[in-house]
């Protein structure tokens, strides 16, 4: 990727943004909110179309090459919830909090402490509304979701997602260290290796 290339991410969730400018260091990036533009409706069945369907509403309106982050929490033994419902799980307009807890009650529901689940991402970089050929990748990073909350850092259901071969939750790590393993950041490297080739 060129230095300093202008980006719309097209998001307006802080913590992605946040992330997002510590993977794109070398680029300017904007977000929604920056150019005041509204979310589209995510009414797609899959991350990859929900992906598709904020890259172009992004591209379309700002003109900028635009990157869409669809990602979520995936709970295999609850039905694969929350899946492309993770930001909304507890309900429209739910906080981080609320729909940990939601996780958290099914947990309990089952009596169980914890359960295998993993943190997937799909990244649409698109050139122009019209790209026929946008950039693809996906990150996975598997671990453990648990009525255990611990943390100060990250967002999200990181407080409560336990990567395996870490003794701590996602919320616990380093920004760095978070960026190297996370989704997100598996997903972006893979990007910019594909953008600049």
């Amino acid at each position: 990727m060129k230095s300093n290339k202008e980006i719309l991410i097209a998001t307006s969730n802080a913590g992605k943004v946040k992330e997002f400018n510590k993977l794109f260091k070398n680029h300017k990036l904007f977000s929604l909110k920056d150019l005041d533009i509204k979310d589209p409706i995510e009414d797609g069945n899959s991350f990859l179309e929900n992906a598709l369907i904020k890259a172009k509403h992004g591209a379309m309106i700002s003109k900028k090459f635009t990157i869409a982050d669809d990602s979520g929490l995936v709970i295999p033994e609850l039905n694969f919830e929350p899946g492309i419902y993770s930001a909304r799980y507890a309900g429209d307009g739910a906080t981080d909090k609320d729909n940990r807890n939601k996780v958290i009650e099914k947990l309990n529901d089952l009596n169980v402490k914890e359960l295998s689940a993993y943190y997937v991402c799909v990244l649409v970089g698109m050139r122009n509304y019209q790209d026929p050929m946008p950039i693809i990748t996906q990150g996975k990073i598997q671990g453990k979701v648990s009525i255990n909350s611990s943390g100060d850092g990250g967002f999200g259901y990181d407080k409560i997602f336990y990567p395996l071969s870490y003794g701590c939750s996602m919320s616990s790590l380093d920004s760095e260290t978070k960026n190297k393993i996370s989704h997100r950041g598996i997903a972006s490297e893979e990007f910019i290796k594909i953008y600049n080739s």
